[in-house]
């Protein structure tokens, strides 16, 4: 019989952004009474999995709370009876990363990690690694609700959800969370007086209306966004402001993410100029957690540190815990997620995973109705709803074609022959974590 209490396993538990984690659930323990919290990583992992687990047993010793915190390589002696299994791993490490973003600019397309070729390939590692987790879940904990934070989170949502039997499967991403953070700040209005119903795919949602306190707030949404002092942004995303004409033309949110489709030639000028000197995205943040993690092994620090805001992953425990505590709590409140259609948005498929408002129950997100996405929109998101079906067919076949003609569906690459080339390039730099593509098949296509 289970003991009193919650089960949480975070596997990825060796991940930088664990102590916000950590943070999260001891700020809600008067919602979320964890008993226990399972930090699971790999063998390549196991140094950083130490250092951040032994943080995080200070930190709740300073909250003076009685949570159990396990450290293991052994994924299915964690998953045993949890209730909630939170993911945020990156197969291959951040070395697969830099390479994401380094092969596509060799080639003049736009290297990012979940978007474009970049984006396809950390799919393509991720997916048949979540497919082992659900199914092990299957078995080990069948009750327990799969929280993916995993990038690119709507396509491993959605793969998972159409490939797996085990359907209490949720994507979570930091993104709206920090639209609705910022444009609380420009309006100068409380939080919780504001609402922002949102509507997309994962890294390709806008937002529709902005609510505050009963009255729409959209019109003066736009005028600030159109100021190049006040824009919405992240810190892996350049703040390029937005043409004024263009965002009160379009009456929409756009999210950080967006520039890569609206503003593509500046900025693959300016990767292009960083690439040129020997630096990517993926390099300063390798920089970055190389520090975080020398902070983290200091054994008088029992806090999350402010320097993690750095990292690019703010506000990803309030996304997580709070989706935690609603599903525990059967709270009703709604969250932005990714989840099933389910007839939200009409121009999508029911079983095609999006990113909605929704009603958060104990039996889990309900996603409230859109209707039509509007004719500004519309074609760009079905774009990319196209290249996440390929993605989603070339990670479960290992078929070439598939994964080329996902490459030539993505709008940030601009030929089918240097798509080829990329995929060639990025097959053969990625090996070691893409067995489904090298059973002897790919020996015609590569040269």
């Amino acid at each position: 019989m289970a003991k009193p209490g919650v089960k949480i396993v975070t596997i990825g538990g060796g991940s930088s952004y664990t102590p916000e984690f950590v943070e999260g659930l001891i700020n809600r323990y008067d919602e979320i009474p964890v008993r226990e919290l399972w930090l699971v990583d790999i063998e390549e992992g196991k140094e950083k999995l130490e250092i951040v687990g032994n943080l995080a047993k200070r930190m709740v010793d300073k909250a003076n709370l009685p949570i159990d915190i396990h450290l293991t390589l052994n994924r299915q002696e964690a998953l045993k009876d949890a209730d909630f299994v939170t993911t945020q791993m990156r197969v291959g490490q951040l070395d697969a990363r830099v390479k994401d973003e380094r092969i596509p600019l060799k080639y003049g397309m736009i290297g990012q990690e979940t978007n474009g070729a970049g984006g396809l390939f950390k799919a393509l590692r991720t997916i048949p690694v979540m497919l082992d987790i659900a199914k092990e879940m299957t078995t080990l904990c069948p009750n327990a609700w799969l929280i993916n934070f995993t990038n690119p989170a709507g396509i491993v949502t959605e793969a998972v959800l159409k490939k797996s039997p085990h359907k209490k499967v949720v994507g979570v991403c930091n993104v709206p969370i920090n639209m609705k953070m910022t444009i609380a700040n420009l309006l100068d209005a409380p939080l919780d007086t504001l609402e922002i119903t949102f509507a997309g795919l994962n890294h390709m949602s806008y937002g529709i209306d902005v609510i505050v306190d009963g009255e729409s707030r959209l019109d003066d949404v736009l005028t600030l966004l159109a100021d190049p002092e006040k824009q919405l942004s992240m810190q892996n995303i350049t703040p390029l402001p937005w043409e004024t004409s263009f965002i009160h033309a379009l009456k929409l949110i756009p999210s950080p993410y967006h520039r890569y489709y609206y503003k593509t030639s500046n900025i693959l000028e300016q990767q292009l100029t960083e690439y040129n000197k020997g630096i990517t995205r993926a390099e300063v943040v390798k920089r970055l957690e190389a520090g975080l993690f020398n902070l983290y092994k200091n054994p008088d620090l029992n806090i999350k540190p402010p320097q993690l805001e750095k990292r690019g992953g703010a506000y990803y425990s309030d996304v997580a815990c709070n989706l935690i505590s609603s599903i525990h709590n059967d709270k009703g409140d709604i969250q932005t997620l990714n989840v099933e259609n389910n007839g939200a948005i009409s121009d999508l498929p029911n079983d095609a995973v999006v990113e909605v408002n929704c009603v958060v129950t104990k039996g889990g997100p309900i996603p409230l109705a859109i209707g039509a996405l509007p004719y500004t929109i519309n074609g760009l998101v079905q774009q990319i709803k196209s290249f996440e079906l390929a993605a989603i067919e070339a990670a479960m076949t290992g078929s070439y074609e598939q994964a080329l003609l996902a490459l030539c569906l993505n709008p940030l690459v601009t030929d089918d022959q240097s798509a080829k080339f990329i995929l060639d390039d990025m097959l053969e730099a990625h090996r070691d974590y893409l067995p489904q593509f090298f059973n002897g098949n790919l020996a015609k296509y590569i040269v």
